[in-house]
């Protein structure tokens, strides 16, 4: 009795399952869930076309600096370079004069102690230094951009997904919410709409970013090799400084990539045509195993006239 009643009740929690399940699914095919709007109007990066890409690729010097340049003018304000120093300059094509003459004239000075009071002090940055934070710390930080933290840029191409081309089109992807309309033609939701503080940007992960555009018109920033600082350049020409603070050994990489390649290549080769040499006149002999194997039939036989067994 027992058992058909632990039956019994088994079977109706079996069936208000079944009923669940089939509810649920026709509650979903007949009011499919609505997407977020980011589903929408979420844009994947454009392609900056750096010097720097593909296996191939190699950094262009004054694009560099011009991007080392947009850097100090534009983001510096607000963005730190926590892992570079002042001496790695170098590598791009400064001589030690100017990058001295930079860490020098740096805006940001370096927290110190004065060594006579014992108090918190600055001083002129040194080559040796790695480049200062604009503020003392993320507190700081934090009440000077709105409750926003402005994250260090020395990883940001190798923290963000499709890194340079993200940031060439963050840069670049600014929009007025209230006119911006996706492929579709469809306009922005007034729910997903920035509020007061944010600004849209179809390029970032949830529409609306606290960083207000920071290259706002053509001539920003006046390039000392007479390239014309449009938007578009100075977004690629950042994207690319980025890429190098990010993994300044890229070249290197490249090229001990290559190396290896071509020195695997070879060597593969190599032992092939050892391999044939070696084995070139050699002679191929096949030996029978299993129930053909003479020796094998010839004690099968053997036994066979022992039992009597014909055949």
């Amino acid at each position: 009795m027992v058992r058909i009643i632990g039956a019994l009740v088994g079977l109706g929690f079996v069936g208000v399952l079944l009923i669940s399940l089939v509810t649920n699914g026709l509650d979903y095919f007949r009011n499919p869930p609505e997407h977020a709007a980011y589903y929408y109007f979420h844009k994947d990066p454009r392609e900056a076309e750096l010097a720097s890409d593909g296996m191939m690729g190699k950094f262009d010097r004054q694009q560099l600096q011009r991007g080392f340049q947009v850097y100090k003018e534009v983001c510096a304000a607000c963005h730190s370079l926590k892992y570079v120093s002042f001496y790695q300059l170098a590598d791009l094509g400064y001589s030690e004069a100017e990058v001295k003459a930079i860490a020098n004239q740096w805006a940001i000075e370096v927290p110190s102690v004065n060594p006579d009071t014992g108090e918190a002090a600055t001083r002129k940055a040194l080559v040796s230094d790695r480049f200062p934070s604009p503020y003392a710390n993320e507190t700081a930080a934090r009440a000077a951009n709105n409750n926003a933290y402005p994250p260090d840029l020395s990883l940001m191409t190798e923290a963000r997904h499709d890194g340079a081309n993200y940031v060439y089109s963050l840069l670049t992807g600014y929009a007025n919410a209230n006119t911006y309309r996706n492929e579709e033609g469809r306009p922005v939701p007034n729910d997903a709409k920035p509020p007061a503080g944010l600004h849209f940007n179809p390029y970032f992960a949830n529409l609306n970013i606290a960083m207000p555009a920071p290259l706002v018109s053509d001539g920003q920033v006046t390039y000392a090799d007479g390239t014309k600082a449009t938007v578009d350049q100075m977004a690629k020409d950042v994207s690319a400084f980025l890429v190098w603070t990010a993994e300044p050994t890229l070249e290197a990489r490249h090229r001990a990539g290559w190396a290896v390649v071509i020195f695997l290549l070879i060597a593969t080769i190599l032992a092939y045509m050892a391999y044939r040499n070696i084995w070139a006149t050699a002679k191929r002999q096949v030996s029978i195993r299993g129930p053909l194997e003479p020796a094998f039939r010839e004690r099968m036989d053997e036994q066979k006239a022992d039992r009597g067994i014909a055949g």
